[in-house]
């Protein structure tokens, strides 16, 4: 995996913490889900990325 591929999903996951923090702040239910969101997105692209590793590995 490419390391701008992980700094893409990390920044992605740190964008949802601050989003959800932000909603908590506010009280703005929108905002936390939004945030919410991202996080997931961000823990999915990592977990895409550690497949895609693995995949090299055994080849």
């Amino acid at each position: 995996m490419s390391a701008e591929d992980r700094a893409k999903a990390t920044a992605k996951n740190i964008e949802g913490k601050a989003q959800e923090a932000l909603g908590n702040v506010t009280g703005d239910p929108e905002d936390k889900a939004e945030g919410k969101a991202k996080q997931a997105e961000g823990q999915t692209r990592h977990a895409a990325e550690d497949v895609k590793d693995e995949v090299k590995k055994n080849l």
